[in-house]
């Protein structure tokens, strides 16, 4: 859930390496529950032109440092939207840790999945580029990745239904009937992404009102616990805590998470080109 969000904390905060299945610890969702419905979802949330900003903040010890930002835009191409994310640090965050990460992804108007999703990477010395075409109907994809485009190899992959990456799964579940929904309540979401499909689980917390956003006053909120992935970056039994709008926008707030050397928060900076009005903010 908003995975986007989540794996941008992740890259401001620890140097990412290439790993293997073996250096993860991720619980597979049972037979029962690895079915997401619905799988097609209407869009009632968003629009083109909608921009989002959201400021990074990492706690170093006693510290909490402004690490850099995040922004999300969506463009309308008629019968896809394109959604276009840039990520960096701050100058004076960079003696520490620098990133220059582009995220751009193709989602289909009908059913909100992914038809094509492009990470373009800069971590430190980390380089990636990986571009990855979706064929939703055979349950399939090609991935284009390597260092760079130019030496980018490409692989074919075989993928169950309703595959997500980690934009499209952002506006997909801005849509999901949260009233429907009972405190302490799972929902599965599915994502492809570094060669693998990533099935977690999403908690939902019930509603907080006024809760206080650094800088933008106190919004009425609806909150979420996404199953993190213990490894590199989160120790076993940490929580991560995601609070949307209760409104008809449902835009992600805040988010709080512990990490293994520290902890982080993306926290709303600015916005414009929601769809209706911000009814959330008290």
């Amino acid at each position: 859930m908003y995975s986007m969000l989540i794996f941008s904390i992740m890259a401001f905060t620890i140097p990412p390496t290439e790993t293997d299945s073996t250096s993860i610890n991720i619980p597979l969702l049972d037979a029962e529950k690895d079915v997401i419905e619905p799988c097609f979802m209407e869009n009632k949330t968003f629009q083109g032109g909608e921009e989002i900003t959201y400021k990074l903040y990492y706690n170093w010890g006693i510290m909490w440092l402004s690490a850099g930002e995040v922004s999300f835009k969506v463009n309308d191409m008629g019968s896809q939207y394109h959604v276009a994310v840039a990520g960096r640090t701050y100058k004076s965050y960079e003696w520490f840790f620098k990133v220059r990460d582009y995220y751009d992804t193709y989602i289909d108007k009908n059913s909100l999945l992914p038809k094509t999703a492009i990470r373009n990477v800069r971590e430190g010395k980390y380089r990636l580029y990986d571009e990855i075409t979706f064929d939703q109907e055979n349950k399939k994809a090609s991935s284009l990745r390597g260092k760079t485009k130019d030496v980018a190899t490409k692989k074919n992959y075989n993928l169950g239904e309703c595959m997500h990456d980690m934009l499209s799964v952002i506006y997909y579940s801005r849509n999901i009937d949260f009233e429907s929904y009972k405190e302490g309540e799972e929902f599965p979401v599915k994502i492809f992404m570094d060669k693998e499909v990533w099935p977690l689980n999403v908690k939902y917390k019930g509603k907080q009102s006024r809760k206080k956003v650094k800088g933008k006053g106190r919004f009425n909120t609806i909150k979420f616990s996404p199953q993190v992935v213990s490894g590199r970056v989160f120790k076993e039994g940490e929580e991560m805590m995601v609070y949307v709008s209760d409104d008809k926008n449902r835009i992600p707030l805040l988010i709080e998470s512990p990490v293994s050397v520290g902890s982080v928060k993306a926290v709303l900076k600015n916005y414009k080109g929601l769809k209706y009005n911000m009814t959330a903010k008290n």
